[in-house]
């Protein structure tokens, strides 16, 4: 435990040093956010098929170009194994296995890990929570099954955190922010990665992790929130194999910078039946334009390998970024998303994160139905859901709560229909 809170010390003083963050509504400059609905060429943006043919392909490439970088094409074979498999796990609630996806070509390999849990009565196929932890797969319950991450020694390591071991000590250290019980008591699978197995965590120009199967050039405009969200759809098309999940409805889940991930990837990969944002602040779900909390720059200094080089170029120069988080939440239209904060997180921004899901309200009016239609804040630990937009700020801090896995679960039993 000792080296848990090194490793968030760390985080939070590396980020601290750049100076006092903005916590006054009263110094939030005026902006304007880039209209979502008029293309590029001007042109206005009324009905899906201008959406889906012209505007979303648009806004794709412009986050691509100046936040989060562009996916390489690079050849490699990918193989999955099943390893540890237990039919009777958690006291018969649980059917655990462990699969491990390899990455490999000519260069290098590279093993991702993914832990699932599914409930063990369901004779049907389920439904599955999809995210990555930051400790290890078996710091998110005390199950002596899970085979210890050693990605994340590794990469704690680089934070100069020494007298970590692949022992005990961090099993079911983080179950707190993950309700496996509660998950299979719904009738939903879980499944989870180790960030760090797909790319570690630190500024190494990006050499290790996947970037080891990709050219020096293509390396370097794959920053690691691109990296973590690719590697979330591989485990998808090894979920798609899977004939105990049901593959047309998985939830993408991910809090804080991993929360940034599963937006990027929920975008990205249509696949994705559901997105879920969790307190993922500057660069995930909180407008940029608002300057409160976490700036770019301050994201950009501490985390510089996050995004890619062109999202530099807007340190304290917001305005003219050509997109706004409000686009990036509206990628995700049709499917249901989800967007939580924290009253005591302020460094995410949680009314940022609030107007990005009500501002991307116009592409879901497309589809019909119901969306936000106002852009007051809901009250605390009292979701609002519309729709296919869901939104909830919570009592605490920066943390993934029962609290959030039960309303992430009560907004898929509404699209997924209950299990």
């Amino acid at each position: 435990m000792k080296a848990l809170s090194s490793f968030c010390s760390l985080i939070f003083v590396s980020t601290l040093c750049m100076g006092q963050a903005n916590y006054d509504e009263a110094n939030v400059p005026k902006y304007t956010l880039p209209p979502l609905m008029i293309s590029q060429e001007g042109k206005k943006i009324d009905n899906v098929d201008d959406w889906q043919k012209t505007r979303r392909p648009e806004l794709l490439s412009l986050f691509e170009q100046n936040v989060y970088g562009k996916i390489p094409e690079f050849k490699y074979e990918m193989d999955f194994k099943v390893g540890k498999a237990d039919k009777k796990a958690l006291s018969g609630k649980a059917y655990a296995k462990e699969v491990v996806v390899s990455f490999y070509n000519e260069k290098d390999t590279v093993n991702m890990s993914i832990m699932i849990f599914l409930p063990a009565k369901s004779k049907k196929a389920v439904p599955l929570f999809l995210g990555y932890n930051f400790y290890g797969n078996q710091s998110i319950h005390s199950y002596p099954g899970i085979t210890i991450s050693e990605s994340y020694v590794n990469n704690s390591t680089k934070f100069g955190i020494t007298n970590n071991k692949v022992d005990e000590s961090s099993r079911g250290m983080r179950s707190n922010r993950w309700a496996v019980d509660q998950i299979l008591e719904r009738g939903y699978g879980l499944a989870v990665i180790h960030y760090a197995d797909v790319d570690p965590d630190f500024d190494d120009g990006f050499k290790n992790g996947i970037h080891q199967l990709v050219d020096e050039a293509s390396a370097k405009n794959w920053p690691s929130i691109s990296a973590w969200a690719w590697g979330l759809s591989r485990a998808l098309d090894y979920i798609e194999t899977d004939p105990k999940i049901d593959e047309k409805r998985i939830a993408v889940f991910g809090h804080s910078r991993l929360g940034k991930t599963s937006l990027w990837a929920g975008a990205l990969d249509e696949r994705f039946a559901l997105v879920i944002s969790n307190d993922s602040g500057c660069g995930g779900a909180a407008l940029s334009r608002r300057q409160f909390g976490e700036s770019v720059q301050r994201i950009n200094t501490s985390f510089p390998h996050w995004f890619n080089s062109k999202f530099k170029a807007y340190n304290n120069n917001e305005a003219n970024l050509p997109i706004d988080q409000h686009m990036l939440i509206a990628l995700m239209a049709p499917r249901p998303v989800y967007v939580a904060s924290a009253v005591d997180d302020r460094w995410a921004d949680p009314r940022g994160e609030f107007l990005s899901i009500y501002n991307a309200s116009e592409a879901y009016k497309l589809y019909g139905g119901e969306v936000m239609t106002s852009d007051e804040m809901p009250e605390i630990d009292s979701p609002v859901i519309r729709g296919k937009q869901a939104y909830h700020i919570r009592t605490g801090g920066h943390d993934v709560t029962l609290f959030d896995w039960e309303k992430y679960m009560d907004f898929a039993d509404i699209h997924f229909k209950k299990p």
